[in-house]
């Protein structure tokens, strides 16, 4: 037998939910014929898959010693540095600067120095995250970046808080901001511009269209021009959809590719600017959440990253 009594980072999950997280070990099948032979029972009485879990109720697993044994804790975030340059910090969510060159998530590489394992150290450090006391909530990013690209990442730190950051980034109460500088002027000084993004997996790039077509996605890309030298362009982007590359392969695809992206840019000008990393940043959090959000306070906050050192370095002069 094991049993399991929910606390607020589990509580919201429907039934089935909780026990693959907390259980892992336990094929999804047999977790429904115990539900279905009541040896999965809530607070003491029979419960369907589908009943959600509050804080302060009991769930019990009549189930073989083997699969009843404590969840094996993964403290692999440890390896990582709890090195940290975070922007903006309250008790639901952490808003930390990534670095180009470090992955959000594993990569596949078997690597530990990721952000979200730098959070997880840091929260484990302050006692803000005990994994021994949760059955299926870890910290977690709610939006990631590239590794070449910098800038700001949300994570959370309750899982109140990731449903409500994931669901203002579903419905568009969250508005991210990047800054990038582009090899040429792209065709208007500020424009949202809509196209139809494809992602090949296998070759790790993406195609845009202009035109609707089968296996395409539509994006949007908000753009403003906020200085210009030569044909260098500072620009500021707002995403209106979060396709993968979509601001590098949007952009280019209208002739403004990021300045340094070796995948979609210009070769030739970022050879002559010596630049080899993209050039984009992402530079500032808007919340507008509405009032009935418990998080509906953030839409004070003016969250922005420091000036991106590409910025600095060809826009001196811009705020």
């Amino acid at each position: 037998m094991k049993e399991f009594m929910i606390n607020e980072n589990d509580s919201g999950q429907r039934v089935d939910k909780f026990i693959s997280k907390a259980m892992p070990d336990m094929p999804k099948s047999m977790m429904y014929r115990l539900i279905r032979k009541k040896d999965i029972k809530l607070n003491g009485k029979r419960c369907t898959i589908s009943d959600r879990l509050t804080a302060g109720d009991r769930v019990t697993v009549y189930v073989k010693d083997e699969l009843a044994a404590p969840k094996k804790q993964d403290m692999s975030f440890l390896s990582a540095p709890s090195d940290l340059d975070v922007i903006f910090e309250d008790n639901n969510i952490l808003v930390a600067f990534k670095p180009e060159g470090l992955d959000s998530h594993s990569n596949g590489e078997n690597s530990e120095d990721t952000l979200i394992n730098r959070i997880k150290h840091r929260l484990y450090d302050s006692g803000e995250f005990r994994p021994e006391e949760e059955s299926s909530f870890a910290p977690a990013l709610c939006s990631r970046l590239d590794r070449n690209t910098s800038g700001l990442v949300t994570a959370a730190k309750t899982a109140a808080a990731l449903r409500e950051v994931n669901q203002a980034i579903r419905s568009g109460s969250l508005h991210k901001i990047y800054r990038c500088v582009t090899a040429f002027p792209p065709p208007k000084s500020s424009d949202i511009i809509t196209a139809y993004h494809r992602k090949d997996s296998e070759r790790n790039i993406v195609r845009i269209s202009d035109e609707p077509t089968e296996g395409f996605k539509e994006i949007r890309t908000g753009y403003q021009v906020l200085a210009q030298k030569g044909s260098l362009c500072l620009v500021e982007v707002t995403l209106y959809t979060g396709r993968t590359h979509q601001i590098r392969a949007h952009l280019a695809h209208v002739g403004a590719p990021v300045l340094g992206d070796g995948k979609y840019g210009n070769i030739a000008v970022n050879k002559r600017f010596a630049i080899f990393r993209q050039a984009l940043c992402a530079y500032a959090l808007r919340f507008d959440l509405p009032e009935s959000s418990p998080l509906s306070y953030l839409n004070k906050a003016e969250i922005k990253a420091p000036l991106p050192e590409f910025q600095e370095r060809f826009f001196p002069d811009i705020k």
